[in-house]
């Protein structure tokens, strides 16, 4: 019997099953898979920096009632941290969200209002001893440390991986993919402000001296 004789002994979703089977390995070598990759890369370096600032928002709450039993009277800047905290905490971005360039906007300036309030909280802190001192404290102090490590960590990733994925939307041989299989994909929004030029806060308070 004839390959022609097989191929028309089939059923139709057979022949469908056998033609994607053979046409996986092609669409792979051709750069069909790159796009979905790279999105899913990009949300999952997405994932990690929200899970590092929330990190951070978890522990404001401890540290601003540290702050409070020794300088209460700086009233000001602990509300300022409080009411910093609570914005940036209803400000969330999901993965389906990244390419909404306001939502991404009001996401990067909330986190970076919450970065200037903690810096101005922890100035404080300079003129008071007992709190410096204070075990408490010390151990947020580190944890706040590690956490602002972590973040800018991931930051970094994220930002390569957008990179990533947005050039895979304009590049051959994926390019021609993103016009007619993704076509709905829209590049990734991406950190506006370089990484050195936030007001971290300064959690080393020069307690070697």
């Amino acid at each position: 019997m004839s390959s022609r004789a097989i191929s028309l002994s089939l059923p139709r979703p057979a022949l469908s099953a056998l033609f994607l089977a053979l046409m996986l390995p092609l669409l792979s070598a051709c750069g069909f898979n790159t796009i979905p990759t790279n999105e899913e890369r990009a949300k999952a370096a997405w994932s990690e920096v929200l899970n590092q600032y929330q990190r951070r928002a978890d522990l404001i709450p401890n540290l601003v009632e540290t702050v409070r039993g020794y300088a209460a009277h700086e009233r000001e800047v602990l509300e300022a941290v409080v009411k910093a905290r609570a914005q940036a905490t209803q400000v969330q971005v999901s993965p389906e969200l990244l390419q909404d360039p306001a939502a991404f906007e009001a996401f990067q300036q909330s986190q970076s209002q919450l970065t200037g309030a903690l810096s101005r909280l922890l100035a404080v802190v300079e003129n008071y001893p007992d709190l410096k001192a204070n075990q408490n404290f010390l151990a947020l102090q580190a944890q706040l440390e590690g956490t602002e490590n972590r973040i800018a960590v991931a930051r970094r990733d994220y930002i390569e991986a957008v990179r990533v994925y947005n050039t895979s939307l304009r590049t051959l041989p994926s390019m021609i993919w993103a016009k007619i299989w993704f076509a709905d994909n829209e590049p990734f929004q991406n950190f506006t402000v370089a990484e050195d030029k936030l007001e971290v806060p300064q959690v080393n308070f020069g307690n070697d001296g």
